[in-house]
């Protein structure tokens, strides 16, 4: 009895929603340090701030605004720590794939933090290029997102046996002469081996003693899935640079 073929491709598809959701879950694992940081530094504001509201209302001449401002500063830094939590959650979170019009630099720029949180912890500098009025695209705001946090954690991780004050990756976006946005993720480093580079996009193909070898396979898969494509070259005068291109509204 031959199967239905309905119900393998069913199959399929959340198997392959399962994988993405595994190597998302495994990147955003992988910057937990960086994470952590970036949670601690508002908390630790949040901390200093009522410590200094009680220091204040003890004081026989309180002054009430100085107690306001404070609070303030708590509001805001509480804020921004769920702001944080809330873009990890949208990061994690396994859902069904959706389209939507989207301004691919406000993508970026949503990640900032957790990028630059993350190049602190690999004592790296990483610099964020956007170019101006770019169209919006039809995409997956996730799917992306977790594709460029991939590819800057390998930059990252590519820097390590440099020395730390040439350590830098450029995430940088720009338009192609058909119209096509390119968002590009270099650094530095030594570059990736021959030998390595043709089965960089290989699933479980990893230099990492603890990598999954499912964070660029998976990201290709999700630049095909836009109609887009993943590829690497060679940066100069050293290190790698990948381009991810996804197609505009022709």
């Amino acid at each position: 009895m031959s199967a239905d073929p309905s119900k393998l491709n069913d199959q399929s598809r959340r198997l392959h929603d399962r994988l993405l959701h595994v190597s998302r879950l495994a990147a955003v694992g992988e910057m937990a340090a960086g994470i952590a940081h970036e949670l601690n530094q508002p908390l630790a504001a949040v901390a200093n701030y009522a410590q200094a509201c009680e220091r204040l209302l003890g004081l026989p001449d309180a002054d009430l605004e100085e107690v306001r401002d404070a609070l303030r500063q708590i509001t805001a830094q509480a804020v921004r720590a769920g702001d944080i939590i809330n873009r990890l959650r949208g990061l994690t979170r396994a859902r069904e794939a959706r389209g939507e019009q989207t301004d691919v630099n406000s993508l970026i720029r949503e990640l900032t933090d957790l990028i630059e949180s993350d190049a602190r912890h690999h004592r790296a500098r990483c610099r964020i290029e956007l170019t101006d009025d770019l169209p919006r695209i039809v995409l997956d705001r996730a799917q992306i997102q977790q594709v460029v946090l991939a590819l800057v954690r390998n930059a990252l991780e590519a820097l390590a046996e440099m020395p730390e004050a040439s350590r830098e990756v450029l995430v940088s976006t720009r338009r192609a002469e058909d119209g096509d946005i390119t968002i590009l993720v270099c650094d530095n480093g030594p570059g990736i081996a021959p030998a390595i580079a043709q089965r960089l996009f290989d699933p479980f193909c990893t230099t990492k003693p603890a990598g999954t070898g499912l964070g660029l396979a998976s990201s290709r898969t999700i630049a095909r899935a836009h109609g887009g494509t993943l590829e690497h070259q060679p940066n100069t005068p050293s290190g790698a640079c990948f381009q991810l291109r996804l197609p505009s509204n022709r």
